[in-house]
């Protein structure tokens, strides 16, 4: 009950006339950013950043959550339209999506899927909300040790599932903590890795490499790709009949179900849990086969699974302090850039900043439903802009956003070479989340690490010998097997095949 009694002063806060409009301008800017194909929720995210500079803590914390989950919903829109995923999470949204679209039967489509992520997206809060409480005072009981292992398990999950290749995730992890070594060492003072650059002693700015390696490397790889026409359909008739009601209601719920769980593990990833909801309801329906062709429950479930779990991934990261995504990455960012650090401690420092954010999930999701029904048509226009004018209009922001962060070239210098690396990263087929991951927590780890060290005066046993850091260390160490052998796995069935 206590949860519950905080979550309604969290109302009085959320409910403000400036909180609302925060909500409301990040679930446009958010739903902008999900229907221009290939940004996505962590290039939106990374490039508004920027807008939130003046705000106060609680306004911008709640303007970037409502960009990433109204941008998780604003990819629906092109997956259906153009059969062109706004963000990863949209894939499998396309299968039947578009096939729909084609069907004339857009607007339904794209109802159920705003209805949807509504349902997912209340029921993640709700949960949030009842889970936060007890989860933050059990972590309370951490130490140094145990955050230490707690960030390296996280670390270990973001990598072992990033990709294909572990050796790859591993080479980025181990690049975003080298990176996070730039500055001034916090123990002794002395200048690390800044090869005498003056701008450098303060470590490298977040957000101009977030930025480039997600907004500029994105505005690139999207510039190259050929762009589709709008589906040839008229937007009507965005309520589903009776009979879709009956059919989307039960995988509505089980996408819910599906997104919230999965979104809780560090790692996992929003494309994960779109697929698993698809993949159950094919297999709990009586006619598999017409997956593919245009039924609203290959819409509903994964489009609920994808709201829900952008919720509930904000569970590891304030209650433990622990990102699960890129996404979630930058939002921490931001948390730090405000003086946060979310964990456990924030509950018990700013509960009116935790629960202020965490009602504005309520509204974010209200606002999200309320522009999303009547306003699919508008973002449908924005598709008909001229492509080459929206990728300069990103790049200028960015570059704006990069110069105002302390009004210096040199962020936007660092923003542009990132957006280099980031690009031809892309282009190898290496995952940028462990590297943003690492970037993040690196100093953390650093700090948790030298803390502990310092406790047990130089003997690491110390990690081992304290029951919740060595069943971490013991749940990392499983991570890295099984994805090795899951990586294995999939190679030696792809050769199978081939042979």
């Amino acid at each position: 009950m206590e949860g519950f009694q905080l979550l309604l002063s969290g109302f009085a806060g959320a409910l403000t006339p400036a909180n609302l409009a925060f909500a409301f301008i990040g679930c446009v800017l958010g739903t902008l950013i999900g229907v221009l194909p290939g940004l996505g929720p962590a290039a939106g995210t990374a490039i508004l950043i920027p807008l939130t500079f003046k705000l106060d803590a609680t306004g911008a914390i709640i303007m970037l959550a409502a960009i990433y989950y109204g941008a998780m919903y604003g990819g629906t829109i092109t997956s259906v339209l153009i059969n062109v995923p706004g963000e990863a999470a949209s894939v499998i949204t396309c299968l039947d999506g578009y096939e729909m679209a084609r069907q004339g039967r857009a607007g339904t489509a794209l109802g159920i899927a705003a209805i949807g992520s509504f349902v997912g997206g209340v029921f993640a809060a709700v949960a949030l909300a009842v889970v936060a409480l007890p989860l933050a005072r059990f972590a309370l009981s951490f130490g140094p040790p145990e955050f230490f292992c707690l960030m390296l398990l996280g670390m270990c999950l973001v990598t072992g599932l990033a990709g294909q290749s572990l050796v790859a995730a591993l080479l980025m992890t181990v690049l975003g903590l080298l990176l996070s070594l730039v500055g001034l060492d916090p123990v002794r003072g002395a200048p690390r890795f800044t090869f005498g650059i003056p701008e450098l002693y303060d470590g490298l700015g977040f957000v101009p490499v977030v930025m480039g390696l997600f907004g500029v490397a994105e505005i690139l790889l999207v510039a190259e790709a050929p762009f589709r026409r709008l589906a040839e359909t008229r937007l009507t008739g965005l309520w589903p009949s009776r009979d879709e009601w009956r059919r989307s209601s039960g995988a509505i719920w089980r996408g819910t179900v599906i997104g919230f769980l999965l979104g809780l593990i560090p790692g996992v990833g929003a494309v994960i849990p779109t697929f698993m909801a698809y993949i159950v309801e094919k297999r709990l329906s009586k006619h598999p086969e017409k997956f593919g062709t245009g039924v609203i429950e290959g819409v509903a479930s994964p489009e609920t699974a994808n709201n829900a779990y952008a919720n509930a991934a904000m569970v590891p990261l304030l209650v433990l302090g622990v990102p699960s995504s890129p996404t979630i990455a930058i939002l921490m960012g931001a948390f730090i850039i405000n003086g946060l650090t979310p964990g456990p401690f924030l509950f018990k420092e700013r509960p009116d900043l935790v629960w202020t954010v965490i009602a504005s999930f309520f509204t974010g999701n209200l606002i999200l439903l309320i522009l999303n029904l009547p306003l699919v048509g508008l973002w449908a226009k924005i598709l008909k802009v001229p492509y080459q004018y929206l990728c300069a209009g990103t790049l200028l922001f960015c570059i704006v956003g990069a110069y105002s962060l302390k009004g210096t070239v040199f962020d936007v210098g660092v923003m542009l070479v990132f957006g280099v690396i980031g690009y031809f990263l892309r282009k190898l087929g290496m995952p940028l989340a462990p590297a943003v991951l690492a970037l993040i927590l690196g100093p953390f780890m650093e700090k948790s690490l030298r803390t502990s060290l310092e406790l047990s005066a130089g003997d690491f046993s110390i990690f081992v010998t304290r029951p919740i850091s060595a069943t971490l260390l013991v749940c990392a160490a499983l991570v890295i097997v099984v994805s090795t052998l899951r990586i294995s796995t999939v190679k030696a069935l792809k050769e199978a095949e081939s042979k």
